[in-house]
């Protein structure tokens, strides 16, 4: 698309109006100037409505409408693991940008269905998670890339936690296709290491179901019982570019541990990197010159929120540049989660098919609003 064809600021529909919209209506304020949800919609009207009257929407009304609609240029799936490919689909034929949540679709071939129309139509596909584009791992992104550490050699991420059923009002789809650690949490800790290291090689892993069944203690199903679908502790080794090696845990069944959320090690140095579900956190570096853990400022700030992934789209489609929370690197982090499925129950090295440029870094000391 001619970026000068684009209508700045960019015009969003959103579909999907759950807990999680307040969270983009919020981030989305401070880059009004890239990009302003103008409609809502929602299998269920009520909470499109109420989502709207909250949030001064005035363009309330079902799916198909908003896709419809020619003042909408792009929408914002924040619909259920299970729906975003139907619906970026959709959005796609519609003539429509998208930005998607988390996963970008439920298996491999159904991403790249979705990227493969966008292409032949010109269109631009975003994917969450945009956390990577906070102060936290844009800092450590800089400090590698100064070569802080030295060359990059190895990685661990880890996330383990023992479910969501004490707390989610409604956990069930955490246990079923589409959902568990890997492509629950999975998202945020692969995104955070091909932003740092660059895209993934070959995965290997092994996985493991611990309970067959979940018993709800949150309200309003307390007393209620989930059947587990999926596996629900995954380990496995990720190969990167240059020799790099990673290791990666995702678990619902863990109480407690000393594991560190995300390291990066090198030649000269280790990186401590804070939590990649957040956009700020704390950055700490070893190297061999001081040999003690310092903390290191953040170089990026830390204030945005979910959406800034879909302003640089915006930003993006106005000058004509790649965007940083893309399609394509949604469908490779995709890709990887399947694998880390896939090598478990074959018992095989999955050697990965797609490929995505690292995400080119944010400028640092952006004032809150500015995107470069």
């Amino acid at each position: 698309m001619n970026p000068q064809s684009v209508p700045s600021p960019l015009r969003v529909g959103l579909i999907g109006c759950g807990a999680i919209s307040n969270a983009y209506f919020k981030g989305l304020a401070p880059f009004s100037r890239f990009a302003q949800i103008i409609a809502c919609a929602d299998l269920d009207a009520e909470r499109a409505r109420e989502k709207a009257a909250e949030h001064g929407v005035d363009k309330v009304y079902p799916v198909q409408e908003l896709l419809g609609d020619p003042e909408v240029d792009a929408v914002l799936n924040l619909t259920v693991p299970k729906a975003h490919a139907e619906v970026n689909l959709a959005a796609v034929r519609a003539a429509k940008h998208v930005y998607c949540e988390k996963p970008f679709a439920l298996t491999y071939r159904e991403g790249l269905e979705v990227l493969k129309e966008a292409e032949e139509r010109k269109l631009r596909v975003g994917c969450a998670p945009d956390t990577v584009l906070g102060g936290g791992i844009q800092t450590c992104r800089r400090l590698i890339d100064e070569g802080r550490i030295g060359r990059p050699v190895a990685a661990t991420a880890n996330m383990l936690c023992p479910g969501h059923e004490s707390w989610h009002p409604n956990p069930g789809f955490y246990y079923q296709a589409g959902g568990g650690p890997m492509f629950d949490m999975g998202p945020y800790y692969l995104t955070s290491l091909v932003t740092l290291l660059g895209p993934v090689q070959s995965v290997s892993a092994l996985a493991a179901t611990t309970f067959q069944e979940r018993l709800i203690t949150s309200e309003p199903l307390r007393g209620k019982r989930i059947k587990v679908e999926i596996p629900t502790h995954l380990s496995g080794g990720l190969e990167f570019g240059q020799g790099v090696i990673g290791t990666v845990t995702m678990s619902f069944d863990v109480w407690a541990h000393h594991l560190p959320m995300l390291e990066i090690y090198g030649t000269e140095g280790s990186l401590q990197c804070p939590d990649p579900n957040m956009f700020g956190g704390e950055v700490r570096v070893w190297t061999t010159t001081k040999r003690e853990w310092e903390n290191v400022g953040l170089t990026h700030g830390d204030r945005i929120g979910r959406g800034v992934g879909l302003a640089d789209m915006a930003d993006a489609l106005q000058t004509g540049r790649p965007h940083r929370a893309s399609g394509e690197l949604g469908l490779h982090v995709l890709e990887a989660m399947e694998a880390f499925h896939v090598s478990a129950r074959t018992g095989r090295k999955i050697a990965m098919l797609s490929q995505c440029r690292r995400p080119e870094p944010l400028a640092a000391g952006l004032p809150l609003g500015d995107l470069a």
